[in-house]
């Protein structure tokens, strides 16, 4: 009911859109637009706000729409969800409403309301009579305050022409650009008369070689009039007067660092990144103190807004690299097997945990004969994109193969010379192939994989230690077969080290002893309900603790 009411409100017109704003621990800050509806928050990378904190549940939150209004619901997380400082099960959102996860250090986010109010406040700004200082002041600190919740309404390059139309309305000169330094020298950015028409960069007439050496040689934030042009290297004809220039004004742009409690302004020569020049023909600029405060609050202001823009960018080019790699996930998980056998003498169930958005690991469950199944599980060395397409290379191979148990040996040499050839030695992947028959017979060989573990009915262990080296490691290396049996209600638990190497808050390992004491609680679990178990067991002992690598566990049961 709740979705349905949700695809309702968002057909309303009348419905204002609305993003939030995202702290993350690291101090960062960057804007989320709310879509789709409902919104998704979260550990796990399905979500469409990732939250990348393991003391976070994998699913948190959502945020819905219902009666035209903006609702937030927890969604049973461990720590809960916080509006205000206040726990909520569902609350109905404000604008400015600061949302936490209930653990210290980690996001918060601010619900906000897109809005036009910035139309509305250069209009009066504009009507403002330059001697006016107080009346500028209070409208100017408007502005700030609407400027800082940037980017809800405005592109970056309207809310800097914005700052272009407020410098000039307050000095009243006649002309502004805004130059930035980006790779090279200085570049118009915006440019623009007292009346709010646009210019072209040439009609600055000012070299930018002056520009550049009155930025470098600046002693604070307002620099005034320039000297005449011959001591910044100019020839001496090219004086202000002949440029038919009767004042110029110049406020550096200076690099603004955000952290996560304030805001530092960095005043080097070398950390500007560009300037606002304004200059007139008919009239002197108006440097009355009060406006010397304004210029200053607009050229601290103007850092802020580019160096917010710069945050946002760095932000987007990574969620349009977190976007491929969602494809790439979305791809690797539908390379793993569609369905696992549930019923009759042999049954399955298996999953893979990517660390990072890709991962390293990869099982495969595949019918060899009528009377014999085959599985694999495959951990590649290292982490990202290189291992994970290494892991659906080695996919490609398994697929290939007759999997009948003689076979096994001659097919892990072959991929051994395979990898080889390919990857020259950089990478390997620990491997674990077995078959089981509906006789009972167990063939495998483990080539450096972690030890599976065979559980009996009973609670009795034992473990598939390795046969051989990794494969891609050695030329040549010989990968032995082992032949055992299995009994009625055995299951062979395969994991990846990531199971065992899950760190808790305390910096404790899951580790082996742990899964022990499990597969002997467990023990007389079907095949599914242990996998479950086991999923769930490590994922509460490692809640707010660190997972530093691929999870996958497949559970095998021969039922007689």
């Amino acid at each position: 009911m709740a979705e349905g009411a949700a695809t309702h409100g968002a057909s309303s017109p009348a419905m204002p859109s609305a993003a939030l704003l995202v702290l993350n621990p690291s101090g960062q800050r960057s804007r989320v637009d709310l879509e789709p509806l409902p919104f998704l928050i979260g550990r796990h990378v399905d979500n469409h706000l990732v939250l990348r904190d393991n003391r976070a549940s994998r699913n948190h939150a959502r945020i819905l729409l219902e009666d035209s209004n903006y609702v937030l619901e927890d969604l049973n997380s461990r720590h809960g969800t916080w509006v205000n400082g206040s726990r909520i099960a569902r609350h109905t959102l404000r604008n400015s409403d600061r949302i936490d996860f209930g653990v210290r250090d980690s996001y918060q986010l601010t619900f906000a309301i897109e809005t036009g109010g910035i139309h509305r406040i250069m209009d009066n700004l504009g009507a403002t009579r330059p001697e006016d200082e107080a009346n500028n002041l209070v409208k100017l600190r408007s502005l700030v305050e609407v400027a800082r919740a940037l980017q809800n309404s405005l592109s970056t390059q309207e809310v800097l022409t914005s700052v272009v139309d407020a410098a000039l309305a307050v000095t009243g000169c006649e002309r502004g650009f805004l130059l930035l330094r980006r790779d090279g020298p200085l570049e118009v950015s915006v440019a623009r008369d007292r009346d709010g028409r646009s210019l072209e960069a040439h009609e600055l007439r000012m070299p930018t070689a002056v520009i550049q050496r009155a930025l470098e040689t600046r002693r604070d934030l307002l620099s005034m009039t320039f000297d005449p042009l011959e001591q910044s290297g100019i020839r001496p004809e090219m004086t202000v007067a002949q440029l038919e220039l009767r004042s110029v004004v110049c406020l550096p742009l200076i690099h603004i660092r955000s952290g996560s409690e304030d805001t530092r302004v960095t005043t080097a020569a070398d950390a500007t990144i560009g300037l606002l020049y304004m200059d007139s023909r008919k009239v002197d600029a108006d440097l009355s103190s009060g406006n010397r405060e304004l210029l200053q609050t607009l050229a601290i202001e103007a850092s802020t807004i580019l160096e917010n823009a710069r945050l946002i960018e760095q932000e987007r080019l990574k969620q349009r690299m977190e976007d491929e790699l969602k494809i790439a996930r979305d791809i690797q998980q539908g390379l793993l097997p569609a369905t696992l056998p549930s019923e009759g003498w042999f049954r399955a169930a298996g999953s893979s945990w990517p660390s990072a958005q890709v991962g390293g690991d990869y099982f495969d469950v595949r019918r060899i004969d009528v009377n014999a199944w085959a599985a694999v599980v495959a951990d590649v060395s290292g982490k990202g994109v290189s291992s994970a397409l290494l892991a659906s290379l080695l996919q490609g191979a398994f697929v290939m193969t007759s999997g009948a148990a003689a076979d096994i040996g001659p097919m892990m040499s072959q991929l051994n010379e395979f990898l080889l050839e390919r990857t020259r030695g950089e990478k390997y992947a620990t491997v674990f192939y077995c078959t089981v028959s509906s006789f009972g017979d167990l063939c495998y060989s483990n080539a450096g994989h972690c030890a599976p573990f065979l559980v009996s009915r009973e609670g009795r262990l034992r473990r598939l230690h390795t046969s051989g080296m990794p494969v891609g490691m050695l030329e040549g290396a010989a990968f032995q077969t082992v032949q055992t049996r299995v009994e009625e209600g055995d299951k062979i638990v395969i994991y990846s080290d990531g199971l065992t190497e899950a760190e808790n808050a305390e910096g404790e390992f899951f580790e082996t002893e742990r899964l022990r004491a499990f597969l002997r609680k467990h023990a007389q679990e079907d095949a599914a309900t242990l996998h479950r178990e086991l999923l769930k067991a490590v994922d509460d002992f490692a809640e707010g603790g660190v997972i530093r690598d691929d999870i996958t566990v497949l559970v095998l049961e021969y039922a007689g």
